[in-house]
């Protein structure tokens, strides 16, 4: 058990190793995507709400 446990973790650090991890400016760039897509799709199902329980209101009313 223990030689396997000491076994995995050797293994884990060489691949952590061979990560290719982003700069700091990808990052930043990649995660202002992604919060402004996910800013983007929060606008319009809003938008979607609204106008679908604009039209129920007026259709039952």
């Amino acid at each position: 058990m223990l030689l396997r446990l000491k076994s995995y973790l050797q293994e884990s650090r060489q691949e952590f190793r061979r990560v290719n991890w982003p700069t700091r400016q990808e990052t930043i760039r990649l995660t202002l995507i992604v919060i402004g897509i996910s800013l983007g799709v929060a606008v319009f199902l809003g938008i979607l709400d609204f106008v679908f329980g604009y039209a129920l209101e007026k259709f039952l009313a």
